[in-house]
């Protein structure tokens, strides 16, 4: 049954049962019952692709030292990009600073109460825009996200693909005819609470505590494993990649990336496209201009962008100075510094910790 077709219930009574049920089981969270708009654009921001429980911490960094828009606003960018390390997707955080210049300049600081305006934002999609509005503001205006759209397409036992913008605008229309005018912060919600801890996008469904079970049709059907329907995403491009811990026992060598492209200009651990050998990893650091001393091979590790799967190798190798002569595009950062300055994007997360450990003692290495 598709979106907009007739259902054997009204798509209304769901709304007073999970009402009740999130009132009364909702999570603790940091941005939660405190209606702080900025709180809610942060939380909802950081949490598009990280875990709520993950997000915590990060919200708590990231808020104590940005406690409102204006703060947001005025912070230098290698700041914000520290704050906002572990997160990924930086130019999200870059744009939500662009939102906050707007805000401060044209809204005194103050984040809009309209959907309409919030809508002008940077960064700002109808998702984000209908979280802040009803929950901060009270305003009935839906705010579907990918839990939303499992829960209605089970509900309803839709089967059209939810990946389609078509079928999330039918959904937001579907919503907003029954946002209950008194309360669709909490309504708007229950629906994201739901399908965060019962109806769950990974593992069996909780349809035994679920409020909305008598009214289900997936459930009632036992189709909900069915759903929702999503079209196959297209097969991402494998890079291979060789890192490059380099240290002289104090610093450890990075750089920045391009202003543009990828990880947009980020700190990274130098890295060279392929998988290199132990003698190729040297070579490259003599091209360098450095002079290594010991080798020593690292773990390998991936991470998986939204089109690209990075596969990585890696090498230590203890360098006699990170003092070249003439000049380089090398950083060396000393283990305070990478720890308070530098943002290092969670795509070297396997090898940040040696970023942050002062280089082993050279026993530990593999003489040359």
């Amino acid at each position: 049954m598709e979106i907009g077709e007739r259902v054997e219930f009204d798509l209304a009574e769901i709304v007073g049962p999970l009402v009740t049920w999130y009132r009364g089981n909702k999570r603790s969270l940091p941005w939660r019952d405190q209606g702080n708009a900025y709180y809610i654009w942060v939380s909802e921001i950081m949490l598009q692709q990280t875990r709520v429980e993950a997000v915590k911490r990060y919200f708590t960094r990231f808020v104590s030292e940005l406690p409102d828009v204006s703060a947001l606003a005025a912070c230098p960018e290698e700041r914000l990009l520290k704050l906002w390390e572990g997160l990924g997707y930086y130019n999200r955080v870059r744009n939500m600073q662009k939102a906050a210049v707007t805000v401060t300049e044209k809204y005194q600081g103050s984040l809009p109460h309209s959907f309409e305006e919030l809508l002008k934002l940077c960064g700002i999609g109808s998702y984000t825009a209908g979280a802040i509005a009803s929950i901060a503001y009270g305003v009935p205006v839906p705010a579907v996200d990918g839990n939303v759209l499992r829960v209605i397409s089970r509900i309803t036992e839709s089967r059209e693909d939810i990946q389609k913008q078509s079928v999330r605008k039918k959904m937001e229309d579907q919503l907003r005819e029954i946002m209950p005018l008194d309360c669709p912060g909490d309504f708007n919600q229950a629906l994201m609470e739901l399908g965060a801890v019962v109806c769950v996008p990974n593992g069996p469904a909780r349809c035994e505590v679920c409020p909305a079970a008598g009214f289900c049709l997936g459930y009632r059907h036992g189709t909900w494993q069915e759903l929702p329907v999503k079209q196959k995403k297209a097969s991402r491009t494998v890079e291979e990649r060789t890192v490059l811990v380099i240290q002289d026992g104090e610093r450890t060598a990075i750089r920045r990336r391009p202003r543009e492209g990828l990880l947009a200009g980020m700190y990274e651990l130098p890295n060279i496209s392929g998988h290199l050998t132990g003698e190729e990893a040297l070579n490259e650091v003599k091209a360098m201009r450095l002079e290594p001393l010991y080798i020593e091979e690292l773990e390998p590790a991936r991470h998986i962008f939204s089109h690209i799967e990075w596969r990585m190798t890696a090498y230590r190798i203890r360098v006699s100075s990170l003092e070249p002569p003439g000049e380089g595009e090398l950083i060396f950062a000393e283990k305070k510094q990478s720890e308070k300055q530098y943002a290092i994007p969670s795509a070297f997360r396997a090898y940040a910790k040696y970023l942050r450990d002062e280089a082993s003692s050279r026993s530990e290495g593999q003489g040359m």
